[in-house]
């Protein structure tokens, strides 16, 4: 697929999700992209080889958090090759993103891409989560492929403050087995069905929060 189709077909996504990105963010994603192309070849980062597949399942999937990306620090678990907290540290320049991931070649390839597309709001974490830190309080936890909402709450209730941090993730299907089996104390602000330009599957986005104290 050529360059110019790959920018072709960003723009009408982008069209249909609504979003209006300056070129120079529109360009980044391209980078991004090409880098993904480059280093999975050698790397196997993602199941995903074709550019325009890639594209859709990867860079314009990642976009449809934007609306959910209130506060200014952003936690990306299980990022794998930085999804989707590449494609949204370009889209907000003004937000800190922690990028989180026990594989350290996909971790390296983060680096790398934080690098080479200036990213400098970008910081890359070879680590488990339920080992991680953080300095600041979290805003948003984010979570693409990494388990089941159990888990992902489990896993990261440590780092949530009740009434600020929120918790979104990324689903195919509408995973009502898995809200069943949310640990106490946690409960669902939004689960919403969006469409992925270019993707026929089916993609939920879970918005998950903690309960005050009374």
């Amino acid at each position: 697929m050529t360059g110019d189709a790959i920018k072709a077909q960003l723009d009408a996504g982008l069209q249909e999700l609504g979003l209006d990105l300056s070129q120079a963010q529109k360009d980044k994603l391209i980078e991004y992209l090409a880098l993904l192309l480059k280093w999975n070849t050698a790397f196997n980062l993602s199941g995903v080889k074709d550019a325009s597949e890639m594209l859709s399942r990867h860079i314009l999937d990642s976009l449809t958090l934007l609306p959910y990306m209130d506060g200014v620090r952003i936690l990306d678990v299980g990022t794998g090759p930085g999804l989707p907290g590449v494609p949204l540290a370009i889209c907000f320049p003004d937000k800190r993103f922690d990028l989180l991931d026990s594989n350290g070649k996909k971790s390296r390839f983060v680096f790398q891409a934080k690098l080479e597309l200036g990213l400098d709001n970008v910081t890359a974490h070879n680590e488990r989560v339920e080992r991680y830190r953080p300095d600041a309080v979290i805003d948003v936890i984010v979570s693409r492929a990494f388990s089941s909402l159990r888990d992902f709450v489990e896993l990261t209730k440590h780092l949530v403050e009740p009434g600020r941090t929120r918790l979104v993730a990324m689903k195919g299907l509408y995973p009502e087995e898995e809200l069943a089996l949310l640990p106490e104390g946690f409960v669902v602000n939004k689960a919403q069905k969006v469409a992925v330009p270019g993707y026929t599957g089916e993609r939920h986005i879970i918005e998950l929060s903690a309960k005050a104290a009374e």
